[in-house]
C-alpha cells in the first residue's frame, strides 16, 4: 500500500512539475516585456535574461508623455469604447438569446442557423461594406462605429453563448410567472436575466478583452490622434519619432493590462461557472 502511495504522490508530482514548466513557458513573454520596460533601449535586445542589469523607471515616464497627449487620454478612450460595447453586448445579446430560446417565431431555426453563420466570417469580409456604411453616416472618427453595432447583437458567439445557457434553465419557472400573469419582459427581467449572471458575466469579461485588444477595428474607424485609444497609441510608438521607442512602449504596455487583469479577476468565479455550464450543455 505504501509503494502505491508513493508512486501515485510521484505521478502527482511530475504532473505538478510539468504544469509549472509549462506556466512559466506561457508566461516568459510577459515577464520579458514586464522586465524590458525597466531597461535602457540599448540593452532590451542585447541581454537574454529576465533580470536587468541596469534598471530604470525613466520608460515609464517617457512613454506617458510621448505622444501628443498624456497617455491617460488614450486610457479613457479605451474605456469609453470598451464600457459602451460590453453595456451593447448585455443588452442586444441577451434579449436575442432570450428570443431564440423561450420565444416562437416564424423561421426561428432558419434565422437561428444564419446567426451562427456569421461567426464564421472573417471581421476582414465585413470590415469594407462597414467602412463604407459607417462613411455615409458621417460616424468615422467617432466611437459609434465602434459602439453602436453592439447595441443590434453582432456578436453572434455570445448570443449562442446565452442561449445554450438559458436552455438550461427550467422552463417550468417561466410557466409559473405566466400563471401569475407575467408577460415575455417580466419573464425576462425577473427571472431569467438573474439566473444568468455566469453567461453575462462571460460575455462581458470576454467582450472587455476582446474590445480592448482590438486593433483592426480602431485603426480603421479612429485615424485622428485624439480619438486613437491604447491599442493604436501603442503602435504609434514605433515610429513617432521616426524611430523605434521601445522602452516606452513596452512600459505603456504593462500598464495597459492593468484593466485586463482587474476585470478578469473581479469575474473569474462566473467566467469559470458560465464557461463550464454552456459547455457542458
Amino acid at each position: 500500500m505504501a509503494r502505491i502511495l508513493l508512486s501515485l504522490r510521484g505521478k502527482k508530482l511530475l504532473v505538478h512539475l510539468g504544469l509549472g514548466l509549462f506556466g512559466l513557458v506561457m508566461l516568459y513573454p510577459l515577464l520579458w516585456m514586464v522586465s524590458s520596460s525597466f531597461k535602457p533601449d540599448g540593452l532590451i535586445f542585447r541581454e537574454q535574461g529576465l533580470i536587468p542589469t541596469s534598471v530604470t523607471g525613466r520608460n515609464y515616464a517617457e512613454g506617458w508623455n510621448a505622444l501628443s497627449s498624456p497617455f491617460s487620454h488614450y486610457v479613457v478612450n479605451s474605456l469609453i469604447v470598451t464600457g459602451g460595447a460590453v453595456l451593447g453586448n448585455l443588452t442586444a445579446c441577451s434579449l436575442a438569446a432570450y428570443a431564440f430560446a423561450r420565444m416562437e417565431f416564424p423561421l426561428k431555426r432558419l434565422w437561428f442557423a444564419v446567426m451562427l453563420g456569421s461567426i464564421m466570417l472573417p471581421v476582414q469580409v465585413v470590415i469594407v461594406p462597414q467602412y463604407i456604411l459607417f462613411k455615409q453616416l458621417h460616424w468615422i472618427n467617432t466611437f459609434y462605429p465602434l459602439i453602436v453595432p453592439k447595441f443590434l447583437a453582432t456578436d453572434a458567439f455570445f448570443v449562442f453563448l446565452m442561449v445554450q445557457f438559458i436552455r438550461t434553465l427550467p422552463r417550468d419557472l417561466d410557466e409559473a410567472a405566466r400563471i401569475d400573469g407575467a408577460g415575455h419582459w417580466r419573464v425576462f427581467s425577473r427571472i431569467i436575466l438573474p439566473l444568468s449572471l455566469p453567461a453575462l458575466a462571460t460575455t462581458a469579461i470576454f467582450t472587455f478583452i476582446w474590445t480592448w485588444n482590438d486593433f483592426l477595428g480602431q485603426l480603421i474607424f479612429l485615424t485622428e490622434p485624439e480619438k486613437q485609444t491604447v491599442p493604436v497609441a501603442l503602435r504609434t510608438f514605433l515610429d513617432s519619432t521616426g524611430q523605434s521607442s521601445w522602452g516606452p512602449m513596452f512600459a505603456m504596455s504593462v500598464l495597459s493590462l492593468g484593466p485586463i487583469f482587474g476585470f478578469f479577476l473581479a469575474g473569474q468565479k462566473y467566467l469559470v461557472r458560465g464557461v463550464a455550464v454552456t459547455g457542458l450543455k
